[in-house]
């Protein structure tokens, strides 16, 4: 019995001990990732150069912020400025704002002064005047109980925020001071989806480590790492895109701050019993890599996967994030992005359209094109607490160009949000913006909207139906040009009518030719458009029909950053626009247009441009379609007939989006997507003879197939 005794007893006293070295060695992850000195980095220097400062609205962002190394002068000036009472006088603790609330800087201070305080690589390590501060500071707040009318504030910023300063500051904390901590995180419960859940479990496992409770630092591990998954409604979608509020893309937004936050969680757990596995660091390596790859060019995030925040810089700091989230997940993808997303030399090729998401994505070596649509299965954007105040036709079929990802940068105070590139809609630009109170009223009534991808070109085509107006919209990328069809374009408003072929900042001259002879350039003229190209910053615009109206301008527009994100002052802001749009006039009958955007061009090649390369075979609410280098591209809206050349007719009697490739008159492939997602079969016939090919059944119906030709 004695023998037995003694097991037993040394049993219980290791379960008691291993945790206890698993809390600490997590705590001791956190005094690593946050405190440890990288200043030589290069991605720390570049975080250097350019600070996102301190206006901003993305949790993100904030924490990148947060990662700008040691300030002295900031630190001397928090120190100084302390009033008595811990507040400080130039936070304005009254403020009412649900995004870029002003009193979470308090919050964010301290967590400043405790990493100042606690970095033995910096002369403020452990001295008294930062310590009497901080406790100073943290005081106020827990006195003040200061509440946001935005909940997110209340239950995940401000505990994330100062979650972290506890655990750093953990040994200096007093005991009363330890009550106080826990109770500010206990306004963070496990709940809700997605990365909110994220967040939320997050900072539980904070409050966990501040009462050395192991068993509820697992629980929220194991919350956090059972959103390492694809395929749900909301996370990673099975496309590699991210949703967040419903059927809606949120790359830069919510999807941003969960590669963010896992990238640092897996260094949190690092070396415990809770440590990531293979599996779950596998998935979020390939969400960088077959995600986040695609949609940040030359150190910018493409503006159509920014979400909702469109804050001054917001294209590169959101970038920025990223780098630092690969950078701690994986030494291999973090070169990678670097050589193909950070860099003028891109490598990392391809044609990939995000079904789940509505979203379409075209890279070369020299320019990047994407483009945002929505439907009724996705939400095309979201306006929430004073943030994306103009973006209601943000998912239009907005079709962004960029070489060196200065074209759009913080353009959007000046921007005319109705003429946003590649958008139709009405042309009433002296009414307010709408601004709807559902979801669904920024999403498109219908659900023929879709792309095909054969890995290097595709095409993409939507159907618009929204707010009285109609349009079949339709793009082709190759690889030097990007063909941009519309057809079917009438209304039930009395509104001009108007589709956007570009809108960016001015760069240099702006060159107009009819034909190969040039022609004067006149601000804001109408132009007819026969045989008319446009040159500006390198890029070629070309213009496939006859008959058409379009006004071209490179002028001087005022703006205003409170127009757009209402956490900035109503200041306003300057700079020069060049802009495209065709004008389709009032009550349009079945209008149409056709034009191509060239990304890599100079006046020689513009003026020799071959168009038959690109051959239009038809432009109307049935079919659109477009022919090169024998690779035929068709959108199939109504069941319809089309002569593909002379000796071949194709009768499509299924809907959707086709590939035929072309050999000696002949037929050789096809590929095929269905862009409403709901079909079960597909079938054609070529001269009369029958294919037909059962779809895959579920969701994949999103993604292409090949059909066979051969009989």
């Amino acid at each position: 019995m004695k023998i037995s005794f003694i097991i037993i007893l040394l049993f219980v006293s290791t379960s008691k001990i291993f945790p206890n070295s698993e809390i600490s060695v997590i705590k001791q992850n956190f005094q690593k990732i946050y405190l440890e000195d990288v200043n030589d980095s290069p991605l720390m220097q570049k975080l250097v150069q350019h600070q996102p400062g301190f206006i901003i609205s993305d949790r993100v962002v904030v924490e990148l912020q947060q990662s700008v190394p040691f300030d002295k002068k900031r630190i001397d000036g928090y120190i100084k400025k302390l009033r008595n009472d811990g507040s400080w006088d130039d936070i304005n603790y009254k403020d009412t704002k649900r995004s870029g609330w002003e009193a979470r800087m308090h919050p964010e201070r301290i967590l400043e002064m405790v990493k100042a305080f606690m970095s033995p690589s910096v002369e403020y390590y452990k001295l008294p005047a930062l310590e009497k501060a901080i406790h100073n500071a943290m005081d106020y707040w827990f006195r003040a109980k200061l509440k946001c009318s935005n909940w997110w504030y209340n239950e995940i910023g401000v505990p994330r925020t100062m979650g972290t300063a506890f655990v750093l500051f953990d040994e200096y904390l007093t005991a009363d001071e330890r009550i106080n901590a826990v109770k500010v995180m206990e306004n963070s419960k496990f709940g809700m989806t997605g990365q909110n859940k994220v967040w939320l479990a997050g900072n539980v496992m904070k409050r966990a480590l501040l009462q050395n409770d192991f068993n509820l630092v697992k629980q929220a591990r194991d919350t956090i790492v059972s959103e390492i998954t694809k395929g749900g409604l909301e996370g990673i979608k099975d496309d590699w895109s991210f949703h967040q509020h419903g059927p809606q893309q949120q790359f830069g937004n919510y999807g941003l701050a969960y590669v963010y936050t896992m990238s640092l969680f897996s260094g949190v757990f690092a070396d415990t019993s809770l440590a990531f596995s293979h599996e779950q660091l596998q998935i979020l390596s390939t969400l960088l890599t077959d995600g986040y790859q695609w949609v940040i060019w030359n150190g910018k995030m493409d503006i159509s996967s920014l979400g909702r925040q469109l804050f001054s810089s917001a294209p590169l700091h959101k970038a920025l994030s990223i780098a630092f989230a690969a950078n701690s997940l994986s030494d291999d993808i973090y070169s990678r992005l670097i050589s193909n997303c950070y860099s003028d030399k891109n490598s990392f090729v391809g044609h990939k359209h995000f079904w789940q998401s509505d979203y379409t994505v075209s890279r070369r070596h020299d320019w990047m094109s994407t483009l945002k649509m929505s439907s009724q299965r996705v939400i095309g954007v979201e306006s929430l607490n004073g943030d994306n105040m103009r973006g209601y036709y943000m998912a239009d079929g907005a079709l962004y160009v960029y070489k060196d990802a200065s074209e759009y940068y913080d353009i959007f105070p000046v921007w005319n949000w109705r003429r946003l590139p590649g958008v139709t809609t009405y042309l009433n630009d002296n009414a307010s913006m709408p601004q709807p109170d559902k979801k669904d009223q920024y999403s498109n009534r219908t659900n023929f909207v879709g792309g095909l991808s054969d890995g290097k070109n595709g095409i993409s085509a939507m159907q618009l139906r929204r707010d009285g107006l109609s349009a079949d919209k339709f793009w082709f990328f190759a690889d030097s040009a990007i063909v941009c069809l519309g057809a079917g374009i009438e209304t039930d408003s009395t509104l001009e009518v108007a589709t956007s072929v570009e809108q960016c900042w001015v760069k240099g001259k702006v060159h107009v030719y009819r034909g190969a002879e040039p022609i004067s350039f006149s601000k804001g003229s109408e132009y007819d458009i026969h045989d008319l190209k446009i040159l500006h910053n390198g890029f070629g615009y070309l213009f496939l029909q006859d008959e058409g109206k379009c006004i071209i301008d490179a002028t001087k527009v005022n703006g205003s950053w409170h127009d757009i994100m209402q956490m900035y002052p109503e200041t306003t802001v300057s700079g020069n626009v060049f802009s495209i749009y065709l004008n389709h006039g009032k009550c349009p009958e079945k209008a149409s247009y056709s034009y191509m955007i060239i990304p890599d061009a100079d006046s020689d090649l513009l003026k020799n441009f071959n168009r038959s390369a690109y051959s239009i075979l038809s432009n109307d609410q049935n079919i659109q379609s477009v022919m090169h280098n024998n690779v035929c591209w068709i959108a199939v809206k109504n069941p319809s007939t089309l002569d593909l050349s002379t000796s071949v007719s194709v009768n499509f009697l299924t809907t959707g989006l086709y590939r035929m490739e072309m050999h000696e008159g002949k037929v050789i492939s096809v590929m095929y997507a269905d862009p409403t997602q709901q079909l079960h079969t597909v079938s054609f016939l070529i001269n009369n003879i029958k294919f037909s090919s059962s779809l895959p059944l579920g969701v994949m119906k999103g993604t292409a197939i090949q059909v066979s030709v051969t009989k």
